[in-house]
């Protein structure tokens, strides 16, 4: 096979208890064309020093001077990056020796259409879980990792098309990203893949699952799982998500989906299951609601800007709103799985 030059970048923030296996893992791929890009957003706890002290002769060390979030901070990365494929991995996550190969393999199998590829994540702490195995979205711009929360049994081992990749382990081919571009800063974490993917999406580019290709998860490490801050930036994130992107149509519907899944959220949030039951038991109801409250606040304030942003990203869009309606069928998300599992 063709073996094109792939950009590494890892993102680190406070990441000292995971970073070196991160790490690691990466010097230790089989696939060897390759740079690895290491940006810090002004860590605390001292991985900034494990990176210089063990990592420097091998990685390019970009040092923030502050935490620009995991979509500007990859965005300054990127500008620096020189390969052909631009390789994503979360530093709270270890790669499988062969996971590089696998994914440039699989690219080197794909028609020219494709310009994502995704990973099959499993959870750190238990490799017969799974994470994320490409993305599924919910009528309302919330999106849910296929798979996540099932026993791998080797269900998922067919390599085939899913609607976009993980941020936590995807390569994207950087012709893409240079006509569509890269993460949209005002994300600043959580929903910045899903942007991107849609936008790419809509561009007319496509996303092949290697199942081969493996990474293990240690889900969240970052923010926390059930975090007030996480719950913030997912909910004001998925607003953005719909106003940039789906059909006016679907806008349209999308309070009839979001007030189905607050109901069931609620019930999750009472009877302790889902996200919101755990969060519930970790915070409170009222936490919750003040949480949601400040997400939709913020949505609001920021809609002038994604108005403008969706405007812009019509320039280079192929896909149809009947395409679209496709996605949302074959990609979806039932409202039972996104409200009421973990």
């Amino acid at each position: 096979m063709t073996e094109p030059m792939v950009s590494i970048i890892i993102l680190n923030y406070n990441g000292k208890d995971y970073v070196e296996e991160c790490l690691d893992s990466v010097l230790n791929q089989t696939y060897k064309n390759m740079e690895v890009i290491v940006v810090d957003n002004a860590s605390k706890d001292g991985s900034l020093e494990i990176v210089k002290d063990k990592y420097m002769s091998k990685i390019i060390l970009i040092e923030n001077d502050k935490n620009l979030g995991f979509a500007e901070g990859n965005n300054v990365a990127y500008k620096k990056a020189k390969g052909e494929f631009i390789a994503l991995l979360n530093n709270d996550a270890v790669a499988d020796n062969e996971w590089l190969y696998e994914l440039i393999s699989a690219v080197n199998r794909c028609d020219p259409s494709f310009g994502m590829w995704a990973s099959k994540i499993l959870f750190y702490d238990n490799h017969k879980m799974i994470d994320t195995l490409g993305h599924l979205i919910y009528p309302d711009g919330l999106n849910r990792g296929r798979g996540k929360g099932e026993i791998d049994t080797g269900q998922y081992n067919k390599e085939e098309e899913v609607f976009y990749p993980s941020g936590c382990a995807a390569v994207y081919r950087k012709k893409m990203l240079d006509e569509i571009g890269f993460f949209d800063p005002d994300f600043f974490a959580y929903g910045d893949d899903t942007d991107v993917g849609l936008k790419a999406r809509l561009a007319g580019w496509r996303c092949l699952y290697v199942p081969a290709a493996v990474v293990y998860h240690r889900s969240s490490a970052t923010a926390g799982r059930y975090s007030p801050f996480k719950a913030y930036l997912v909910e004001r994130n998925r607003v953005w998500i719909l106003v940039k992107y789906f059909p006016l149509r679907y806008i349209l519907l999308s309070p009839f989906y979001t007030i189905l899944r607050w109901i069931l959220q609620l019930y999750g949030a009472v009877t302790g299951k889902g996200s919101a039951g755990k969060f519930a038991e970790e915070f409170s109801l009222l936490k919750l609601a003040g949480v949601f409250s400040r997400a939709y606040i913020d949505a609001i304030k920021g809609l002038p800007r994604m108005i403008t942003k969706r405007a812009v990203m019509k320039k280079n869009k192929h896909a149809t709103t009947g395409d679209f309606s496709l996605w949302l069928k074959k990609y979806r998300i039932s409202v039972m799985d996104i409200a009421l599992r973990e």
